[in-house]
């Protein structure tokens, strides 16, 4: 679970309550947050969620409070040149923009809470648009300064090869907040011992692959080294708009993956989506590191296609 999945979940908790939300609108330089950020302020000071990580909390908490008791929504600025910036604790050398706006129709209506998360549950992006001079949100296209956030589906792993390194991945995406499941056949190594709290799978890869419709905030990352195993499920990760697509493996073995892969009627255009040897170029040794790279180059991927 994501910060705005928590921020979610909270305001269906908190239902029918006074509340405020606080949203990171633009940022500059070293910011702390990324745009599209939340922070849910309850009406008795209870918050969820994080628009800088610590530094200005307390003043979006009061400036809060004044939202709630029927204050305008106010877009507020802080930066290390101004004095009420280093007030409220924002030295690391970036400037962000925050919309304080109440929880309310006429604000950032509590139903669109609910149609987030319908989206996101169905595997959709959905954008929410808001007027910055009125603190109104809608589903639909504002004309003049407008802020649009685009929510996007959870971000899913599915791993292939139910092997040292997928243990080590698996253990790294859950604090990243990405769902993942375990792709392998073969029941010794797919154990719930070996991976506690993981979702596994056990059918053939290309067919868990094609049921479970990667998009493009999904990854598919093949880890087996058993071509049997690997190659149906490269072929039905690029079948698919999968947003990041690896194979462990070295620069040898991959070139004579690709050419398995043509054989089966892959195109050089899909081929090329394919990053291999898995992750990022860190001199990574052991499963654990390697794991580490492999996440490294995922997160990254995601981060170029939202930009």
């Amino acid at each position: 679970m994501n910060d705005n999945d928590r921020v979610i979940a909270a305001a269906r908790d908190w239902a029918g309550a006074p509340m405020a939300l606080a949203t990171v609108v633009s940022t500059w330089g070293s910011a702390p947050r990324p745009r599209g950020s939340h922070m849910l302020v309850h009406g008795d000071g209870r918050f969820e969620g994080s628009v800088s990580g610590g530094c200005v909390e307390n003043d979006i908490i009061a400036t809060a409070a004044q939202v709630i008791g029927g204050a305008p929504a106010v877009l507020k600025r802080y930066g290390v040149e101004d004095a009420a910036a280093w007030e409220v604790g924002l030295p690391c050398g970036g400037e962000i923009a925050v919309l304080v706006q109440p929880v309310a129709a006429h604000g950032f209506d509590p139903e669109l809470f609910a149609r987030i998360a319908e989206a996101r549950a169905a595997g959709r992006s959905l954008s929410v648009s808001t007027d910055l001079d009125s603190g109104q949100s809608s589903l639909r296209p504002v004309e003049g300064a407008a802020f649009v956030n685009r929510y996007d589906p959870p971000r899913r792993l599915l791993i292939v090869g139910a092997v040292q390194i997928a243990q080590a991945l698996s253990g790294l995406a859950r604090p990243l907040g990405i769902d993942t499941l375990v792709i392998d056949p073969r029941e010794r190594f797919l154990t719930a011992e070996r991976f506690p709290g993981v979702t596994l799978d056990d059918r053939w890869p290309d067919e868990a692959i094609e049921a479970l419709s990667p998009g493009r905030t999904s990854s598919v990352v093949t880890l087996s080294h058993d071509p049997k195993i690997d190659d149906p499920a490269l072929v039905a990760a690029l079948a698919a708009p999968t947003g990041y697509v690896a194979a462990l493996g070295s620069r040898r073995s991959h070139a004579a993956r690709l050419d398995r892969l043509a054989a089966m009627g892959v195109e050089a255009a899909q081929l090329a989506r394919i990053d291999a040897p898995a992750g990022l170029s860190i001199g990574a040794i052991g499963p654990a590191e390697i794991a580490l790279s492999i996440a490294a180059a995922m997160v990254q991927a995601w981060r170029n296609d939202a930009t």
